[in-house]
């Protein structure tokens, strides 16, 4: 990673002692692989102790609060709530960031190459479709079954973080292996998402934003290159995309691909326009405007805007989203109920055991078919490990959980255990209203006393919560006693 520079002409590069104590350290910490991660968690357990907190109906109520949004009459965000704002509008952002890395990895990255990127291409097919059969497997016939697409995502915040946590000893080309991994993991997942978790098709609007799609693609192709236009389409396309039924955020990940990746102008162009600059022997704000634009489209567009857009999502969205989404009530009932209900072990079973198997087996199947080639530090040991971190989930499975779950389930799944003279009974998934109109004492009951069931989506979090935890401690395990890259 590229050392932060600062210049001396502004606050950051002064010598001021909060900048040089406080303001340069920080910058730099959030330059960091971890510090994405770091944030993530920091969000995850203010809204866990937020929730289970004296005040914990404020964090219902304040997430719950009504966002009307329109424009001249027109309904732009209407009839839904703050979270369902940061799930619809803010992940949207985020998701036009996946976007923008999936392209250009694509373009110019692993995934540019067949032969580098089969390997990485082959583990993310085995880690989405074994976790997803698990899960089903497991929760055939219930109510949580739709779920099957949770434990098919990673993390990739959270598990490129994990690695970096171990520095040298994990080589590049490893942690190069596992973001792309991930990357081709998140394309499943915006697969999964657009074709299972959307409802409700509009063909009018889909073609609208097809067409507008269509129409940023020959602005590109033309080299139309103001940037309002396109954040004014940008908007259109996330508000069509969002009244066509397919869920918003795919609209962010189609934005993301259409973005140029490759920049209009070679570095030897570049340094021949600096050194115009540099001789000219007085220059004017119209020469310095011409020169920085053609010095600044030495680097794509795609890359500009990842550069400038992944610190708002790493550091601000995505930790909003988990303070909006990881609030879960935990309690020793709810746990116990959470501990019977088919949802939770779906989730843990398919993100832990799934996915560790799946990406492993698959690879292995690969590398001996000859259909890819498994590089020199990939020993198994190291495959198995990184394969286990692949399985923090987290943010797309909460992100997928809550469209599962949250917004077509308006069910508890309560698991009723009822103890009885020498016999134990066990029933899961009866169904009570999540309307607000239960008390704790709808809830199941046993001859011990009343047993607080959760929904099934808090079942859910409570899964995708532990099976990251597990992934994490069991990955970080299994990698630490690797081989540093010199010994090998």
């Amino acid at each position: 990673m590229q050392e932060t520079k600062f210049s001396d002409l502004t606050f950051l590069g002064g010598e001021s002692v909060f900048a040089r104590f406080f303001a340069r350290p920080f910058k730099r910490f959030l330059a960091v692989e971890a510090a994405g991660g770091v944030m993530l968690l920091i969000a995850t357990a203010v809204a866990l102790i937020w929730v289970n907190s004296p005040w914990g109906d404020s964090y219902d109520a304040f997430w719950g609060v009504p966002v009307n949004l329109s424009v001249n009459g027109i309904e732009i965000f209407e009839g839904h709530t703050l979270a369902d704002f940061v799930n619809d509008a803010l992940m949207a952002l985020f998701f036009f960031v996946v976007g923008l890395e999936i392209k250009r990895e694509l373009v110019t990255g692993q995934l540019q190459n067949l032969k580098d990127a089969a390997l990485p291409a082959v583990a993310a097919l085995g880690g989405m479709i074994v976790p997803a059969a698990l899960f089903f497997a497991i929760n055939a016939g219930s109510p949580g079954e739709n779920g099957w697409g949770i434990p098919m995502a990673t993390d990739i915040a959270f598990a490129v973080g994990i690695v970096s946590l171990l520095g040298n000893r994990i080589p590049r080309q490893l942690k190069v292996f596992l973001l792309s991994l991930a990357i081709v993991d998140d394309i499943g997942a915006i697969i999964v998402i657009a074709l299972f978790y959307s409802s409700g098709i509009s063909a009018a609007w889909l073609l609208a934003t097809t067409v507008l799609l269509g129409l940023i693609f020959v602005l590109g192709r033309l080299r139309v290159w103001w940037i309002p236009i396109y954040v004014v389409l940008g908007c259109i396309v996330w508000w069509t995309t969002f009244r066509s039924g397919v869920h918003a955020t795919i609209a962010g990940v189609a934005l993301g691909l259409l973005t140029p990746a490759r920049p209009l102008q070679n570095e030897g162009e570049t340094r021949t326009i600096a050194r115009w600059l540099r001789d000219k022997p007085e220059v004017f704000p119209v020469d310095v405007r011409y020169a920085s634009f053609h010095i600044r489209e030495s680097i794509s567009v795609a890359e500009r805007l990842e550069t400038v857009l992944h610190p708002i999502t790493s550091y601000a969205i995505i930790p909003i989203f988990a303070l909006a989404n990881a609030g879960v009530r935990m309690n020793g009932n709810i746990i116990s109920a959470a501990l019977q209900s088919r949802v939770m072990w779906g989730i843990i079973v398919g993100l832990v055991v799934g996915k560790t198997i799946g990406i492993t087996v698959f690879s292995l199947i690969a590398t001996k078919l000859g259909i890819a080639k498994r590089p020199a530090s990939l020993t198994l040991r190291t495959l198995v490990g990184l394969a286990m971190i692949a399985g923090v989930g987290f943010t797309v499975s909460l992100f997928v959980s809550n469209l599962a779950f949250g917004e077509v389930e308006h069910y508890d799944e309560v698991a009723l255990v009822v103890q009885a003279p020498g016999d134990l009974a066990f029933t899961e998934a009866d169904e009570l209203p999540t309307d607000g109109s239960h008390n704790d004492s709808d809830y199941s009951q046993s001859a011990s006393g009343d047993v607080e069931g959760g929904s099934t989506e808090d079942n859910a979090k409570i899964g995708i919560l532990f099976a990251s935890i597990i992934a994490s401690i069991g990955g970080l395990l299994i990698l630490s006693g690797s081989r540093k890259p010199e010994d090998e």
